[in-house]
């Protein structure tokens, strides 16, 4: 369509444009002319380059404003454009949308940049402050592409794979430390931390195992499979969620609240709510049929990724199950460990601290083990906009080496030294003789 004047009576989603006052008081002397272009750019080879970078200019618009014939550039008071639009596609999760304005620089023919413009998101419309005049769009730019989403299973597949090995090693050292530690069945607290570490290191072990499965089950066409392994991730997610948190409270109550913490059946309490409450989760958002295929998806609606996992359309229950429960208990441990890095500062000073101080040290390593755990999932929660595709391969290579790390916390932690492995072995010898000489 050619140019024409704005009807005032139309309704309908309508966009808005605030030219700033100090800008008209600049011109007070002049009559100039205020021209807003809006282009269709369906039809315009200028912006087909878009497509071949896999960016989407939103509902192929572009405003151009222009306020006489003078070139405006470094408004104090910026100009603001309010993008109107409706919900931006669920499935798209991995794209950020960002104000752009047509730029002579931003490569040969021109191009769209960004610099000179704050964008304010919304869900209905997206506001941009402008410091100068030129043409402005809405574009949608993809922080995950298909090469990097495969680079990514790829990494997370060798890191599960190592994870898995490493539980193994790590279950293996625990039976051990049963057989051959001596202090392992004299002090009923090593016995109870070193079980505590075991059944988050089984919900580890489960989590990273049935993710390896995923690649399978989500090629294949069998969506009551796939609706049961998406269940199943998602209970073993957040049974090592739960565990993180009741590491933090043992921590808790181990060095902070020493004296009377007695707990009848500690550890099958610990059990009950550490594989019992996912459980109730899972079964409730399962009885709405929140399980199935979850595909990541670009613009055109091809698939980039599909996963057995929390279907796109009850995408909420991630967010309040996964994010916002492992965000309460990453604010949880984050409090832990300040309460017990202060208590550890006041009892530097006392003669008490000089007496404990090895097993203090132990308490300082637990602390440091569980917030890197925190913190590595954490990561997650700064996958969003143009710095995710960091975000995400920092976080797959990191959570990859979760079962290395935790393998040789346990070995430097709890190896018995020599000389208690000597005496381990020369109480048995002696018991050996002493059999023999009875039976003489």
């Amino acid at each position: 369509q050619g140019p024409k004047r704005i009807n005032s009576t139309e309704t309908g989603n309508t966009s808005k444009i605030r030219l700033p006052r100090k800008l008209f008081q600049s011109m007070s002397s002049q009559k100039v002319h205020v021209v807003v272009t809006v282009l269709n750019v369906t039809q315009l080879a200028i912006f087909k380059q878009e497509s071949r970078q896999t960016r989407h200019i939103l509902d192929n618009t572009v405003v151009g404003i222009t306020v006489g014939d003078t070139t405006i550039t470094g408004l104090q008071d910026p100009v603001q454009l309010t993008f109107t639009h409706g919900q931006l596609p669920r499935r798209v999760v991995f794209f950020f949308a960002s104000c752009s304005l047509l730029s002579s620089f931003a490569g040969q023919g021109g191009g769209w940049d960004t610099s000179g413009c704050v964008t304010e998101l919304g869900d209905k419309g997206t506001i941009c402050s402008c410091d100068h005049l030129t043409f402005f769009t809405l574009l949608l730019s993809p922080t995950l592409d298909r090469s990097t989403a495969r680079a990514l299973k790829v990494i997370a597949n060798v890191g599960c794979g190592l994870a898995v090995t490493f539980s193994v090693f790590s279950t293996v050292f625990y039976v051990f430390l049963r057989c051959t530690y001596k202090k392992f069945k004299a002090k009923e607290t090593i016995q109870i931390n070193l079980a505590l570490h075991m059944n988050l290191i089984s919900s580890l072990f489960l989590l990273n195992l049935t993710f390896l499965f995923n690649n399978w089950v989500s090629s294949t066409s069998q969506p009551g499979l796939c609706k049961s392994l998406g269940g199943l991730i998602h209970y073993c997610l957040l049974c090592c969620f739960t565990w993180m948190a009741l590491e933090g409270c043992h921590l808790y109550l181990l060095f902070v609240k020493v004296l009377g913490t007695y707990i009848r059946h500690y550890l099958l309490k610990l059990c009950i709510v550490g594989w019992g409450l996912p459980a109730l989760v899972v079964t409730v958002t399962g009885s709405i049929g929140s399980y199935g295929e979850y595909n990541i998806q670009n613009m055109d609606h091809q698939p980039i990724l599909s996963l057995c996992w929390i279907k796109s359309e009850h995408i909420t229950v991630h967010y309040i199950t996964n994010c916002g429960y492992f965000g309460l208990i990453f604010l949880f441990n984050t409090v832990i460990f300040g309460v017990v890095a202060w208590k550890n500062y006041h009892l530097q000073s006392t003669r008490a601290a000089k007496e404990n101080r090895k097993s203090w040290k132990v308490g300082l390593v637990a602390v440091g083990l569980f917030c890197l755990l925190g913190a590595t999932w954490a990561l997650a929660f700064l996958t969003y906009g143009s710095a995710s595709v960091p975000m995400l391969y920092l976080f797959a290579i990191l959570n990859s080496l979760q079962g290395l790390f935790i393998f040789i916390w346990l070995v430097v932690l709890y190896y018995p030294k020599r000389e208690e492995i000597a005496g381990s072995s020369s109480n048995t010898i002696r018991n050996d003789k002493n059999t023999t000489v009875s039976q003489d």
